[in-house]
């Protein structure tokens, strides 16, 4: 009641809702008035409309005498256009001058239901509902002409040079190709593309309009109609609503005109947002992009914390196991009732083709593109479109598939692995009875032919041989360095030097890690051989792989040492997350494909300057031991290295930490010195906040 009083009510005004020309009045927006417009002048004024379309094109004189106008200007545009031809029956410009401009509308708001023009009179308010808004802005079509003159001119004059110098041409045999019936699939979609739709927009019959200028006796007439002839009436229908059902109508709510913007494009994916989605949503759309992927791939991709079951479970929703990688379900890329955008085919025959070429190379690296097109029977490009989502052509060899077989995952899920292999059985069976195929069709191809020819395979697969020889070579060249360096077996002496005892260091391969060939960190040599700086090889013994071991671990330490100036505290499971992100981006056959083992990255990271931060995590958390193993620099250089030390020596008595904690313990080291600004930025290098409590990055609970 007091803020009423405070804003008294000065007068009422009685509102009329007129509807004479509610389905006929539009609004037009016109652009900023140029200075060479005549806009007053009804003489220079047309225009003309697509009811239907709702699109109108004025066409509006230019002042051709205004001191704005720039005549050179305006004599070289109607040339563009039209020509030096004195024939101006087709011409767009009669006066050899650019003297009108044509503007053509675009709907500026799609409902227009919330938008009336209102007329006030005689202390009554009058409004008419809006049938459209458009938008008008300058149309350069004459720009088109201009461009199609000149080609027209270009055609005309290498005709005749063609024809000056060049005999007439000898006549040539023709083939006459009769079309076939059209179906009622096909004549659908025909109707539904965009091609279609522009030619019968096109077909649509312009109306030619009548301007009439403000003071005119027409303009006059039309203008009675926005006014109600319901005025004088006591009592209208239109406006006997309740308040809130009157308020409802003045502000209809917004949420049907609100654009919603789509959470996974197809074109860009945006990390940021696929974290919002559910975790099968997630590997979705993360398959529908990458098409072909590795397990350990994808787990990096989603992040940490992320269940490895669970993702096992939404990826057999969307993919199929092919040489242990993932690749994605045809009837996910062509869902039903799509059709191939190369040549209109039915998503699904597309899906039984593409099927087939997943089969194939379920049972051999390598395919052929003509023995699959031979089966399918589907257009050249979609057979090739099929093969490039997996595989990439090799010269006079067919198409490889595009990853390496994954060994590990096969390992490691037999039961997957199992089941996938009864639901390529029961593919495989369909595939035979839809496409007539014998038994021997099926049959994996003999590999005595790839054996011979081990010089086209990809850099991954000659640094996976490579591997898998010197594993089996390993002990071999263990004991021919052993004797060609100890010859009687107990010591060695270099010269000028105490006897060194050389050791072999004998540790078994798990499958979680690979076989390290390279050299050792620190003081070892190559192959496991501990040794100081001061052995060196002989001359009849030098070391194995000396320097692709040392430049191997050049990369390594860079990349460890550029990520832990990012990021001061990593847990062993964030590494070995980002270094595989890492090895993604690298290029096919770098030295860093040859097998980083767990072990020879931990080293790495003790190398560089880091500590192993033994955090007391409690009895019931669900951390893995690799994210247990908890690494942090000790000295980057700057001025917080101390502040940092403190901190970590705090969380290596305590899983999580109040903030004043923290604060005290610095303050008693620091005293006065210590300022807000300095705890917040240690913090932020180190910790992470959780329920008002700090936690090592890390180590923060799922």
């Amino acid at each position: 009641m007091a803020s009423e009083e405070d804003d008294p009510i000065i007068r009422e005004i009685d509102v009329h809702l007129a509807k004479s020309l509610a389905e006929k009045l539009y609004l037009f927006q016109y652009p900023v008035r140029p200075a060479t417009m005549k806009y007053d002048d009804v003489t220079h004024l047309t225009a003309r409309i697509k009811p239907k379309q709702q699109k109108v094109e004025v066409e509006m004189a230019i002042d051709t005498v205004s001191p704005n106008y720039c005549r050179s200007k305006g004599e070289q545009i109607a040339l563009n256009v039209d020509g030096a031809s004195t024939d101006d029956s087709g011409s767009t410009y009669a006066t050899k001058l650019m003297d009108k401009q044509i503007f053509s509308s675009i709907q500026s708001a799609v409902n227009t239901s919330r938008y009336a023009a209102a007329v006030y009179r005689k202390g009554e308010l009058h409004i008419t509902p809006l049938h459209g808004i458009l938008q008008l802005r300058p149309s350069f079509s004459y720009l088109d002409k201009a461009d199609a003159k000149h080609r027209e001119r270009e055609a005309a004059n290498e005709a005749g040079d063609s024809s000056q110098d060049e005999a007439e041409d000898d006549a040539k045999q023709i083939t006459v190709r009769f079309s076939r019936p059209e179906s009622e699939q096909a004549r659908q979609r025909r109707i539904q593309s965009y091609e279609f739709l522009q030619k019968k927009q096109a077909e649509e019959p312009w109306y030619y309009l009548h301007y009439c200028g403000v003071k005119d006796s027409r303009s006059e007439h039309e203008r009675q109609y926005l006014f109600s002839q319901l005025a004088g009436m006591v009592e209208t229908t239109e406006l006997t609503k309740s308040p809130s059902e009157y308020l409802s109508m003045l502000m209809p709510p917004v949420e049907e005109e609100e654009s919603k913007v789509p959470l996974a494009p197809s074109n860009v994916l945006s990390m940021a947002q696929l974290r919002t989605l559910p975790l099968a949503d997630q590997v979705k759309t993360l398959m529908k992009n990458v098409k072909v992927v590795q397990f350990a791939n994808l787990m990096g991709l989603l992040g940490s914390g992320v269940d490895s079951t669970a993702v096992l479970r939404c990826i057999q929703q969307v993919a199929m196991l092919v040489q242990g990688c993932w690749v994605v379900k045809s009837d996910v890329l062509y869902p039903k009732d799509s059709c191939s955008p190369h040549s209109g085919v039915a998503a699904e025959v597309l899906c039984r083709g593409r099927d087939f070429a997943m089969w194939k190379f379920t049972q051999d690296l390598w395919v052929v593109r003509k023995e699959i097109a031979a089966v399918v029977k589907l257009p050249p490009e979609d057979v090739k479109d099929f093969l490039e989502q997996m595989a990439v052509p090799r010269v006079n060899k067919g198409w490889e598939f595009l990853l390496c077989h994954d060994a590990k995952f096969v390992k490691k899920h037999p039961d997957v692995v199992q089941r996938q292999h009864m639901l390529w059985m029961g593919i495989q069976a369909k595939l035979e009875k839809v496409y007539n195929l014998s038994k021997e069709d099926m049959m994996p191809k003999k590999p005595d032919s790839q054996a011979a020819s081990p010089a086209v395979l990809c850099g991954e697969r000659r640094v996976a041989a490579a591997k898998e020889r010197a594993r089996d070579n390993h002990a071999a060249m263990d004991n021919d360095y052993r004797r060609r360096k100890s010859p009687q077996g107990a010591a060695v002496r270099a010269p000028g030097s105490a006897p060194l005892t050389i050791r072999i260091k004998e540790e078994p391969l798990s499958d979680e890690e690979s076989m390290d060939t390279a050299s050792r960190l620190g003081g070892q040599a190559a192959n496991g051989v501990h040794s100081d700086e001061s052995s060196r090889d002989s001359a009849d013994g030098p070391s194995l792989a000396r320097y692709p071991g040392e430049a191997v671990v050049a990369k390594l330490k860079e990349f460890v040492r550029g990520t832990l100036r990012k990021h001061y505290v990593l847990s062993l499971s964030e590494l070995k997350r980002l270094f595989n992100l890492h090895l993604a981006s690298l290029p096919p056959g770098h030295i860093l494909f040859s097998g980083i083992s767990d072990r020879m990255l931990q080293e790495m990271v003790l190398d560089c300057g880091c500590k192993q931060i033994l955090v007391p995590f409690p009895p019931q958390s669900t951390a893995s031991a690799d994210e247990q193993k908890v690494f942090a620099l000790w000295e980057a250089g700057d001025a917080f290295d101390q502040h940092r030390q403190i901190l970590l020596e705090i969380f290596s008595k305590n899983y999580r930490v109040r903030r004043n904690v923290i604060q005290s313990k610095l303050g008693q080291d620091f005293g006065d010195n210590l300022s807000k600004p300095d705890v917040d930025k240690v913090l932020k290098d180190c910790c992470a906040s959780h329920g008002g409590m700090w936690y090592l990055k890390g180590t923060l609970p799922s």
